[in-house]
């Protein structure tokens, strides 16, 4: 029995007779396994970064590119041995790090496979940012680098696009965890992170304001040579045609603005994208590829 309070929905559900909101089993459930050159040049580098995608979410995003595996849950159900058998494929394709990514659910099982085998390359904890501070204390000396979103910060806005009014209350109280976990960022030589934590932010069309409120967070709350990943790749997908806002690419205006804003604030360490970043051309194939 598998009672699952992993993520902040707190389903208190036995994950192995029934499927909470996050719509995955006890076991782990995958939907690819492969290098990936397309995360932050201090994660992909030259040789990749060793992704490895869960299946199910307990976020329940409408624009998500990922919709096929976050909502319909698509995947195939694998053992802890598998799990571990994977990262070790990974180290051995020459995998910068161990990338897992959408990794909430299944933390409280990552904690024991980790404490089981932990690669010999970083591992990367690439999340939503809707993680509980009970649940990250149980990964502490287990996980090198979080990559996490900070979404936004309207309790209204969270809510009508991610299901999730608590959002940027859960969001910031785990960043501070992650921060205090991991410490100062340390690069190897090569300018790969071997250690520390990104802040991710999609700018969302009209939601200039989440991605400002979100800065001058970071700024009050964070040490300001953190590192930032301010994207511009957004593409409707999921749902998003149902909520007209969202319901278009990014523009090049809203973007700039977003930047400029970074830059007044002093942040330095700024990851930014092309505008034409938002094709679909960048999403992977979900096809069992590695699991």
């Amino acid at each position: 029995m598998f009672i699952c309070n992993s993520c902040p929905r707190k389903c208190n559900i036995d994950r192995d007779s029934f499927k909470g909101i996050c719509g995955a089993p006890a076991n782990y459930k995958l939907a690819r396994a492969a290098l990936h050159f397309w995360e932050e040049p201090c994660i992909s580098g030259d040789r990749g970064s060793g992704t490895v995608f869960f299946s199910g979410c307990s976020l329940k995003c409408v624009f998500c590119q990922n919709y096929e595996i976050s909502r319909n849950s698509y995947g195939k159900e694998i053992t802890e041995e598998r799990l571990i058998e994977i990262f070790r494929e990974l180290e051995n394709q020459g995998a910068h790090n161990i990338n897992l990514v959408n990794p909430t659910h299944y933390s409280a099982q990552l904690a024991q496979t980790l404490k089981k085998y932990k690669p010999s390359v970083p591992v990367v904890y690439n999340t939503g940012g809707y993680d509980s501070v009970e649940s990250l204390k149980k990964l502490e000396g287990l996980v090198d680098i979080y990559l996490t979103d900070i979404k936004y910060v309207s309790e209204a806005v969270s809510k009508k696009y991610s299901g999730a009014e608590d959002y940027f209350t859960v969001a910031s109280e785990a960043v501070l965890e992650m921060q205090r976990q991991v410490g100062e960022n340390v690069f190897d030589e090569d300018g790969i992170m071997q250690k520390g934590i990104i802040i991710r932010h999609l700018v969302l069309p009209c939601n200039v304001s989440q991605a400002m409120r979100m800065l001058d967070w970071v700024k009050e709350n964070l040490p300001i040579d953190t590192v930032l990943s301010l994207m511009s790749q957004y593409t409707p997908c999921g749902k998003a045609s149902e909520y007209p806002t969202i319901n278009r690419k990014l523009g090049e205006r809203e973007y700039g603005m977003v930047l400029d804003y970074a830059e007044k604030l002093g942040f330095e360490n700024v990851f930014i994208q092309e505008i034409d970043s938002s094709s679909t051309d960048f999403i992977p194939d979900f096809d069992l590829s590695g699991v």
